[in-house]
Parts: C-alpha cells; structure tokens; sequence
C-alpha cells in the first residue's frame, strides 16, 4: 500500500497527503473515555484521491483493480466490511491482529467519480476503533487551518 502511494503521489489525477494526528483538536471536543483511548492510539491519516478523467474512462477501472489486488492479499490485509456492488464499493480492511492494529485502511471508489484511499495509521488499535474514530472526527472540533491546501485539491 506504501509503494502505490508513493508511486502514485505524482502522477497526474492524484492527490496524496498526510494528516497529522494534531489536526484533531480533542481538548475542546467533548470525548468519552473510549473516544480518547482511540484517539491515544492514532498516529496519521495517509490519504489518495484519484479524480476520474471522462476522457480516460480505463483508468480508473485499472486503478481500481490494482488496489483490490493490493487489498486481496490476505497475508498483509484482511477485511472487515465490504460495500456497494460491481465498479462502485468500498472496503475496510486492516493490518495485524485483531488485538494489534497497525493500520485501518478505508478504500472507496465510484467510476464516475474518482478512487479514495484512507489509511489510519496508529499503535494498538482494534478493528472496532475504525468507527469509533470517526465518531471521534465527528464530535471533535477539526484545525481547519491544517487543511488549507486540500480546498485546491477537492475544486473541480
């Protein structure tokens, strides 16, 4: 997954960048004490968006098939949850054991619309705390501030 970020960060269509644990701002969110265990145990987000080209459709059905092989490979990733049908969908996937997550990976794609990869890096986690820190960017007040150079990224 590493090398398909890094191999991806430059090529045209792409976006990668890294969200840094301190992007949550938790001392002003009000956080049950499971919320802040999990977000103890997160160290970054690395994030890829892939906007589809309309006048290369194949490609986002080429990238869209390397990352489910990537994603298939049971000795790195095994998956918690599968969405959606066909060339839409996603998947959460994760990387240790189910009492040592290394790394939580959110993967969607729409061939209308682009590819997504989040991966959520952190020591100790679980497969459960995916959702709980979702819980926890919801109730938490963002630095916005942090996130300046994505508004470039995300306009059409």
């Amino acid at each position: 997954m590493q090398k398909y970020f890094v191999d991806h960060q430059q090529k045209p269509g792409f976006s990668v960048f890294d969200v840094p644990s301190s992007i949550i701002n938790a001392d002003k969110a009000h956080l049950s004490a499971e919320q802040k265990r999990v977000l103890g145990t997160f160290k970054k987000l690395n994030v890829l968006f892939y906007k589809a080209d309309p006048k290369h459709p194949h490609k986002i059905d080429a990238e869209r098939k390397q990352m489910q092989t990537i994603l298939k490979d049971t000795t790195h990733y095994q998956q918690l949850m599968k969405f959606g049908s066909g060339k839409d969908g996603g998947s959460i996937s994760f990387v240790g054991s189910e009492d040592d997550v290394e790394e939580i990976v959110l993967y969607g794609c729409k061939s209308d619309g682009g590819l997504a990869v989040i991966r959520i890096l952190g020591d100790k986690m679980n497969p459960a705390d995916a959702m709980t820190f979702l819980s926890v960017l919801q109730s938490s007040e963002v630095n916005m501030q942090q996130l300046e150079p994505l508004k470039g990224i995300l306009k059409p």
